[in-house]
């Protein structure tokens, strides 16, 4: 059995959500290949992914936006992008299905969650399962008469699959698919923080133990900023910062900084599916630096008022070092989410995979609508 999952390349945090499902459905199945389709690089993947044995085809699916910075849109850059990976696609496809067809094997196709999965599976006649908490329809809506177009292509694109797996914190789908609602999908720590932490040298109590990421692109802090809280310990992947501040230990190089989140009471972030999932599944609380011109971000951020411990900021307050460590965190509004949504979508798809291979079809599974 194939399982094939076009991964977009916009950022990290899709790549570790497949992964953290990839994970749990290769411990149902160990036999089955798994092959991630994707531009993310494969130092990347061996680290989210770990033990578990993958085949990487390095393949661009789709664009999603273009960032002037990890909190900035690049619209016109986006449009360009789009106009160039549409060009591209056609050639793509044909090569990536022949791949495809020379392995002679049932193949079930994962999009998370680039349109383009579906002309992919239309191409191998293989059925789609796509992993999402938003579609770049809902992203391109808001951002201008010039993205109408491709709104539009990229949901009927999405109405092509034969399931959604919904994950939590999420926009809307109206994707007119047969859906199962999943938890939280965090990747799972792999090493013992307090091991870590003497390794590191860091010997804070959480409280005063804080976590500051902002994804691949990473977000430059003046180093005077971390003076103003010379109480604390910041963990962060900045090394130019680490060297500039007393007070900022570097995550090392090849460490996932999911591993030393047991440490942290506290993490400075931007919106994002992933980092959300890890820190709300390791009771770490959310400080929230708000972005504008990208449609999840405000749906990111009431989610993490109903269901985590959070602060927010603004990036005028994150660039005076304005960050509230000293204030107590506010409580969630509602229930905490379970995390267990790797495990019950990795269920899911061995049930898919296992009707295929017995002559089924995926839609006739059950799931909630």
């Amino acid at each position: 059995m194939l399982i094939l999952a076009c991964v977009s390349g916009h950022g990290y945090g899709h790549g570790s959500r497949v992964a953290s499902v990839l994970s749990a459905l290769h411990g149902l199945e160990p036999s089955w290949r798994l092959v991630l389709s994707t531009p993310l690089p494969r130092p990347f993947l061996e680290l989210a992914l770990g033990p578990v044995p993958f085949e990487h085809r390095a393949c661009r699916w789709d664009v999603g936006v273009i960032q002037a910075n990890a909190l900035g849109v690049d619209a016109a850059g986006t449009l360009e992008a789009l106009e160039q990976l549409q060009a591209a696609l056609p050639e793509r496809i044909a090569r990536e299905a022949e791949w495809i067809a020379r392995q002679a094997e049932p193949v079930l196709v994962i999009g998370d969650v680039p349109p383009a999965a579906a002309d992919l599976a239309s191409a191998v006649g293989a059925p789609l399962v796509w992993l999402a908490s938003f579609g770049w329809d809902a992203i391109y809506r808001p951002m201008g008469d010039a993205f109408q177009g491709w709104a539009d292509r990229a949901l009927a694109s999405y109405r092509r699959g034969q399931a959604l797996i919904r994950c939590p914190l999420a926009m809307p789908m109206d994707w007119d698919l047969p859906g199962l609602q999943v938890g939280l999908t965090p990747g799972r720590p792999r090493l013992q923080a307090q091991r870590l932490a003497q390794q590191l040298g860091i010997a804070t109590p959480p409280e005063r133990t804080v976590m500051v990421a902002f994804g691949g692109m990473g977000f430059a802090l003046e180093p005077s900023l971390f003076g103003r809280w010379p109480q604390h310990r910041f963990l962060s992947s900045d090394g130019e910062l680490a060297a500039a501040a007393a007070n900022v230990t570097l995550i090392p190089e090849g460490l996932r900084p999911l591993e030393l989140l047991p440490l942290c009471g506290r993490i400075i972030t931007k919106p994002g599916y992933s980092t959300f999932c890890e820190a709300l599944s390791q009771g770490v609380g959310i400080h929230l630096v708000r972005r504008d011109g990208f449609a999840e971000a405000p749906v990111l951020e009431a989610a993490l008022q109903r269901h985590g411990a959070h602060r927010l900021l603004s990036q005028e307050q994150l660039q005076r070092g304005d960050w509230q460590l000293d204030l107590p965190l506010l409580p969630a509004t509602g229930a905490a989410l379970a995390s267990d949504g790797d495990a019950a979508a990795a269920d899911y798809l061995q049930l898919c995979g296992n009707a295929l291979l017995n002559g089924g079809a995926v839609l006739q599974l059950p799931l909630t609508e």
